[in-house]
Order: structure tokens, then C-alpha cells, then sequence
């Protein structure tokens, strides 16, 4: 399997360079593109009908061959093995099957035929579904650096979720250090505590002043410095890292496989969006030929995804325009992995990537509505991938955790509510509808005490994770000062 970056100024890929392994530790391609394998491998019905009876890491390990085919497979097989254990994800609400690290329960069915279900992705050890990726990142890159003596710096931005899934998959890794972006006081403080608590001489926190966008910015110029990132060995464990989507594809495969006896039944997933990282992932197994009917988009106040499938307008806000919400890892402006999506959506032509790209950066955004003045009429094609977009506000928010725990009685987290507000209007009749859970109810205590008047339960030893020491810098948001900072750590 080979793969080209979206930017990439011819179409083939060069086979000395740019299989999985090879990409691995890297975000940005060297032109500022994302790399996207030259085909997307096929799923034929039979594997489909194989796959169901697999546990959790048998499944993995089929899906991620397809991908990563320089990697031997007993030594794939034996890293999704130490992987997907249920000793890692062991954080089950009570009533699932602990044995399940993706359960799936059924909250409502209508006499109409349709189907609302929560897939939970959530019990891994920060409580979020960016574990279902990060575990697996981390035990990736430790092989790979182990094979080739090598250091890596990681090098990351988060609004929430990923900075600790990531720091938990990395802490105490040999070779592999953290550097962590996230916007000063502007996550909850559950969030903060589980980052800034890891006093692991490994792990760096870095509180920037300004939102998450500047915090992404920051990552992106870095890694546009190719003298600097080859000098401190930066890679980045951010939605960008190609590894981390595809093996998000993993938990796209067992929700459907989960939620259907045959392979002519179709499913539906609506996916909380900010980073487009999560639902690039459904993106792509509906390309590998999952039967996987819509993906639709749930966003928050900070709804540039919804703009864009609803017109045809991507249109980036400002710093200054990015909402401070209760679903705050969605508050998000410009999506980094968008790119990957719109480089399907116009026929995978990478000169054209490019310029669009090139206009986000200059000019803000773009418009493929087709309209007088735009740049393009791609925007027709998107039905065809099958993606729908929706928006949730706050009182929404507090409406659907309201909703949810006197109806199925669970307590759900901000934003998981926004996927089901979002869901529960854009269900049809006779469609079964995936919602995946974003995180545990705790990590967003503040609102859910809004919303119920009771404190969201706690998972044994996360009680008093705000009491914890805090080790963690403060910084503005500048790119030469946070380099002189990576330098004066990494020793390199």
C-alpha cells in the first residue's frame, strides 16, 4: 500500500518512500498535504461475513493490514492484541458487557421503523473515544522507533480530548516525548486536570493564550519548518497523523457489524464534528465499501462543517469568531482534516487540493456551490458520499441531556448530545442510526450539573483528579518562542 500526499505534485506515490511505516511518525506531508493512501483497498462481502465473529483486535488487525502492508503481520496481530485488551478498556457504564469495548445499546425504535443507537467508545483510560486511536498510536510508534533506534517528539494540539488520550498513550514510552498545545483556561476543568496532573518527565504541557485554532496554527507552522522538524524529529499524534484516522476506521466496521445480521442492511452514522478526524474515518470505510448509507456531521455553535454541506461554503472564522461552548472540544474553526475529504470530493486532483488550500490560508476559505464567482461546482457531488450536517446549541444541549437521562436513563456528555440532537432530526423511517459516543459524562461535570442538578458519575480513580498537583507552562502564541522551548527540552 502506498500513499500520496493531497498536495502532491503528481498523482503516484514513491514506493521507496512512502508506505505506512514511513509516514507513521510524520503529520504534514513536506508540501503542507495529507497523506491518503493512492486507493482506498476494497471490503468484499465475504470478509465482511468473517469479521463478524472477531473480537475487537482481530478486527483491527484485518482492518489496518489492508493499510499498513509493510508491517510483518504477526507483529501487526501481536500490537492490536496489546492494544485492544479489557484491561485497557475497562471503563463500562453499568449494564454493558465489559468484554465489549464498543458496545452498542438501543435508545429508541419507532413505530416507523427507525432506529436510534449509541455505539460507546468511551472506556478506554481518559474516558474518551480518542483512546480508541491513541492506544494504539502508542504502541505503534514505540515499535517502530524501537526497530530503528530512533527518537521522536511528538508535537500536538487539543481542545480537550486528544491532548490526554495522547499523553496517556505516550507516558513512560521509551524514545517518544509530548509536547501538548491547549487553549488556556478554555477546556473543563476535568480536562485540564487530566493532562496538567501527569508529572511524567517525558510529558510537557503547554497553556497557550488564544484558542484552539492558534494552538493548530502553531503545529502546522512547525511542521512546515522542515529544517526545525528534522532536527528535533517532530511528529504529531494530531487527526492530521494518517495512522490515528485509520484506526478510527476499526470502531466504523464493528458498529455496523454490531448493528446488522446481513451485509445488504445499511446503516447511518451521525458524528459529532469539529476536527472532521472522527467522520473522515466513516468517509473512508463507506470508500473501502463498508454499507454505510449516510454520515452526517453534528456540530456545535462553531458550525463551518454544517455551512459547508449545507452551501457549499467553507468559510474559516477568526480566532475572535470561534464560540467558547460547553462542547468545547468542538470548538473548533477550521478543520485540519477536512482536506482529506475535499481531495475525494474534486476527483482526487492534487493541484486543485492545493489551490483551494492555498485560498483557506490567504483568503480564508472557499465556495464550490457552483454559483457566479466560485471557485467550482463540487459541491453537487457531496450526496454521493453520503453526508448530511446538523447543528446544536447549548440549550439544545441541556435539552437532549435532559431528554436522554429521563428516556433511557444514562447521563451522556455535551457532546454526544449534540450527535443525538442532530440524530433524532435527521433520522428517517426505517434507517438505523449510529451515534458515536464522544466521552464519559464526567469529563463535563460543569454542565451536566446545569442540565440534571446532580454531579455526572465519576469512573473509580478519576474522584478528585482537580486536587492533583498541576505541572504545566504558560505561553503566547508564538511559533519562534514555542520552538526555543521544544529545543531547550528535547536536548537534541
Amino acid at each position: 500500500m502506498q500513499y500520496v500526499s493531497t498536495r502532491a505534485a503528481t498523482s503516484a506515490a514513491s514506493p521507496s518512500s512512502q508506505q505506512f511505516s514511513d509516514i507513521l511518525l510524520g503529520g504534514l506531508a513536506p508540501d503542507g498535504g495529507l497523506y491518503l493512501p493512492t486507493e482506498y483497498p476494497q471490503v468484499t462481502g465475504a470478509e465482511l461475513d468473517a469479521w463478524r465473529k472477531l473480537s475487537y483486535a482481530d478486527l483491527a488487525y484485518e482492518v489496518l493490514k489492508k493499510f499498513a502492508t509493510d508491517i510483518p503481520d504477526a507483529d501487526l496481530r501481536a500490537l492490536t492484541a496489546k492494544t485492544y485488551t479489557k484491561e485497557v478498556y475497562r471503563n463500562a457504564r453499568a449494564g454493558e458487557k465489559a468484554t465489549q469495548i464498543t458496545p452498542l445499546r438501543v435508545l429508541e425504535e419507532r413505530a416507523d421503523g427507525a432506529k436510534l443507537v449509541l455505539q460507546a467508545l468511551s472506556n478506554g483510560p481518559t474516558l474518551a473515544f480518542k483512546d480508541m486511536a491513541m492506544q494504539l498510536l502508542g504502541n505503534l510508534f514505540e515499535y517502530t522507533l524501537t526497530k530503528q533506534d530512533a527518537q521522536l517528539n511528538i508535537f500536538g494540539a487539543t481542545s480537550g480530548d486528544t491532548g490526554s488520550a495522547a499523553e496517556y498513550a505516550m507516558r513512560g514510552k521509551k524514545g517518544i516525548r509530548v509536547f501538548m498545545l491547549s487553549p488556556h483556561k478554555k477546556m473543563s476543568a476535568f480536562q485540564t486536570a487530566q493532562m496538567f496532573s501527569l508529572q511524567d518527565p517525558n510529558i510537557f504541557n503547554i497553556a497557550v493564550e488564544g484558542v484552539f485554532d492558534d494552538c493548530q496554527d502553531m503545529v502546522k507552522a512547525v511542521s512546515n519548518d522542515l529544517p526545525f522538524k528534522a532536527q528535533q524529529k517532530i511528529g504529531t499524534v494530531n487527526s492530521i497523523n494518517w495512522a490515528r484516522v485509520v484506526a478510527q476506521v476499526v470502531y466504523y466496521f464493528r458498529g455496523y457489524l454490531s448493528a446488522t445480521t446481513s451485509n445488504e442492511q445499511k446503516v447511518s452514522f451521525t458524528v459529532p464534528s469539529g476536527n472532521f478526524g472522527n467522520i473522515c474515518a466513516g468517509h473512508i470505510a463507506r470508500m473501502m465499501g463498508l454499507p454505510i448509507d449516510r454520515l452526517i456531521a453534528a456540530t456545535n455553535e462553531n458550525d463551518v462543517l454544517d455551512e459547508f454541506f449545507r452551501t457549499g461554503v467553507y468559510r474559516v472564522r477568526k480566532s475572535a469568531e470561534t464560540y467558547h461552548t460547553s462542547s468545547p472540544s468542538m470548538d473548533i474553526s477550521k478543520a485540519s482534516n477536512f482536506e482529506r475529504f475535499i481531495f475525494d470530493l474534486v476527483g482526487r486532483d492534487s493541484d486543485r487540493t492545493r489551490a483551494l488550500f492555498h485560498k483557506v490560508e490567504t483568503q480564508g476559505g472557499f465556495d464550490l456551490s457552483g454559483k457566479p464567482g466560485s471557485d467550482g461546482d463540487e459541491f453537487k457531488l457531496v450526496a454521493k458520499y453520503g453526508f448530511k450536517s446538523g447543528k446544536s446549541t447549548h440549550k439544545d444541549r441541556l435539552d437532549t441531556i435532559r431528554d436522554v437521562a429521563d428516556d433511557f436513563g444514562i447521563t451522556i456528555d455535551t457532546h454526544t448530545a449534540d450527535g443525538i440532537k442532530v440524530a433524532r432530526e435527521q433520522l428517517l423511517a426505517g434507517e438505523t442510526m449510529i451515534v458515536l459516543e464522544t466521552a464519559l459524562a464526567a469529563k463535563f461535570n460543569e454542565t451536566i450539573l446545569d442540565a440534571l442538578g446532580v454531579d455526572a458519575e465519576r469512573p473509580a480513580g478519576f474522584e478528585n483528579i482537580e486536587d492533583l498537583p498541576q505541572k504545566f507552562v504558560v505561553m503566547s502564541a508564538d511559533v519562534a518562542k514555542m520552538k526555543a522551548y521544544i529545543a531547550a527540552n528535547t536536548g537534541l
